[in-house]
């Protein structure tokens, strides 16, 4: 349908007015006309840095995409150029050009995130256009937007909530192409010449170990690689010189420096032969009714509020992300602690052992994901729920303990209580029979394994309440002497009370343990804000020493010059002494 896709220019797809974005309904009525397979290729990056010339390239003119020629920012909002796709039949190009960023006459740059952010979610081929170099500033940047667009994404989309499947996140991807204007930098590394893909495939990599601050580094680049599984990069020098940029809409080829010509070259082809068609999930090809649905979701969507602005975009990221990375330690947690504890457990020790080898990798899980966690307050926050799932555990342990041994008790003196009704013990030394068997099912109730923390409590409480059978089998002994009775009666309590002291007594262990437990992580994490107060001060050192050495070093050549001065003043004195007085004749 090649009427569908011949615009004479571009139109403006999203405006931007006062702040907020609108969809233009005439963009949207010649998207919907278009029943092609669409291949929509973005470009994003600061204003005036040459986007609407590449644009215009990749439509096949040299005008179309408004190109400025001073410092005022021309592109506002997002605009729309639908061509026929030169390299692939029945196919429609859309070239979407976006408002550029940081354009200091906007004064509020709220909606700069949520352009970008539809740049990326609406094409198939994302451009990011940044000047010179691929710097940290431009890694940032770029990985915030792409957080907050998948979040976008997922707003915008409820079924999304559940488990994405992986060939779907990867088709809607869109493909990354970085382009690197103005480039000045030689291409190598470790005195070997590199290629720009591998330049930028060296500046997102990661580094290897966990510290925190390497998590840091790590955290952006391992966003972009998973988000952008197709990366590539191109280098562009300077088109013409600087005198000559403001006409550069009318300059020919040979009129612009050879090699930018080229690369420029480079660049359109690998865009029009490489880029993909744009794909909705299930791997569905959008058209233009599609891409128009897909431009009033998110414009709605973000009208509603749900995106954060620039200004609030890494507190919100850093906010989502910590959030999330305490859920996964705490899941961890969880899981790590399903499969290990089998409750109750022989001794609290053996609980707390367990409890702190899963706390340690839910820590190591959370510094691995977390980022930007300004004065550890997530952190800390993992740190008191950890705690209350130790008291917990502690909590279900007593609970499963004593639930254990009571039913272990009934089981082992079941057969005493029944002789006891029979009448067994009621004779003469019936009481002394009665006692012997409480030390042999109390032995036996010792050997049983995994009792629990509660097996002495409640073994003390089941045989209290049964001390008043004790008593009538004890009243019932007519063959036993007074005297008897009373050594008897001795004994017991004697027994009672080293059993109650051994009761009470592991009760303070065990108390003593868990204080000492709190106090161990209450320690550890007052090294750890130590440690990082003393790293900092430490920074602060080595900075002042190099600023004291390097003031030593000037004083030092400063009193070197001057006695140089002096030296050479003193042998020219000693010249002028040691010269003969002229004689005239």
């Amino acid at each position: 349908m090649a009427s569908e896709t011949h615009m004479p220019g571009p139109v403006c797809l999203i405006e931007n007015t006062s702040g907020k974005l609108v969809a233009n309904p005439e963009a949207l009525k010649i998207l919907s006309a278009i029943t092609q397979p669409l291949v929509v290729v973005a470009i994003v990056g600061l204003y005036r840095t040459g986007k609407s010339y590449l644009m215009n390239k990749l439509a096949g003119k040299s005008k179309g995409f408004s190109i400025g020629s001073t410092v005022q920012s021309h592109t506002k909002g997002i605009w729309m150029w639908c061509v026929p796709h030169p390299e692939k039949a029945d196919h429609t190009l859309v070239l979407l050009d976006t408002e550029g960023l940081e354009d200091v006459e906007k004064g509020d740059k709220s909606n700069d995130t949520q352009i970008f952010a539809l740049a990326i979610l609406l094409s198939s081929t994302l451009v990011y256009n940044t000047m010179n170099k691929i710097d940290q500033t431009a890694i940032d940047l770029l990985h915030v937007v792409t957080e907050l667009s998948n979040l976008l994404r997922t707003l915008s989309s409820p079924d999304l909530d559940r488990v994405e499947d992986a060939a779907d996140l990867v088709s809607f991807c869109p493909d990354l192409v970085w382009t690197l204007r103005d480039f000045y930098l030689s291409l190598e590394a470790g005195g070997q010449h590199i290629t720009a893909d591998e330049y930028l495939e060296n500046s997102l990599k990661l580094k290897p170990d966990t510290h925190q601050s390497h998590q840091n580094f790590n955290l952006p680049r391992r966003c972009i690689q998973k988000f952008f599984p197709i990366k590539k990069c191109f280098i562009f020098d300077l088109p013409t010189h600087r005198k000559k940029l403001a006409q550069l809409e009318t300059l020919h080829d040979d009129e612009l420096d050879p090699d930018f010509v080229q690369q420029v070259a480079d660049f359109c082809y690998y865009i029009l032969h490489h880029s993909k068609a744009k794909t909705l999930s299930g791997g569905i090809k959008a058209n233009g009714p599609e891409l128009e649905s897909l431009v009033l979701t998110y414009v709605n969507a973000i009208s509603s509020g749900n995106l954060p602005c620039m200004e609030n975009s890494v507190l919100a990221l850093a906010q989502i992300k910590n959030s999330a990375a305490v859920k996964k330690a705490i899941a961890h947690y969880d899981q790590q602690m399903a499969q290990k504890v089998q409750l109750p457990t022989e001794t609290l020790q053996e609980l707390l052992d367990l409890h702190r080898a899963s706390e340690k990798e839910a820590i190591e899980i959370f510094m691995k994901n977390s980022f930007k966690d300004v004065d550890q307050k997530f952190q800390k926050e993992l740190g008191a729920l950890l705690t209350a799932k130790q008291d917990d555990f502690c909590k279900q342990n007593l609970e499963a303990s004593s639930d254990h041994c009571s039913a272990l008790l009934q089981n082992i003196f079941g057969s005493l209580e029944e002789d006891v009704k029979q009448g067994i013990y009621s004779k003469p030394g019936g009481h002394c029979l009665f006692m012997r068997k409480t030390e042999e099912l109390k032995a036996k109730y010792y050997q049983e394994p995994r009792k629990g923390i509660q097996a002495e409590e409640a073994l003390q409480k089941y045989l209290q309440s049964k001390k008043s059978v004790s008593d009538a089998v004890l009243q019932t002994d007519k063959a036993l002497t007074a005297r008897a009775k009373e050594m008897e009666e001795a004994r017991l309590r004697a027994r009672a009370a080293v059993d109650e002291a051994r009761r009470l007594e592991m009760i303070r262990r065990q108390e003593e343990r868990m204080l000492e437990e709190r106090e161990r992580q209450h320690q550890e994490q007052l090294r750890q804000m130590e440690m990082e107060r003393a790293r900092h001060l430490a920074e602060q050192q080595r900075a002042l020493e190099r600023k004291l050495q390097e003031e030593t070093a000037k004083q030092q050549e400063r009193v070197e010059a001057e006695m140089r001065q002096l030296q050479n003043m003193l042998q020219q004195q000693r010249y002028n002494a040691s010269s003969p007085d002229c004689i005239l004749l």
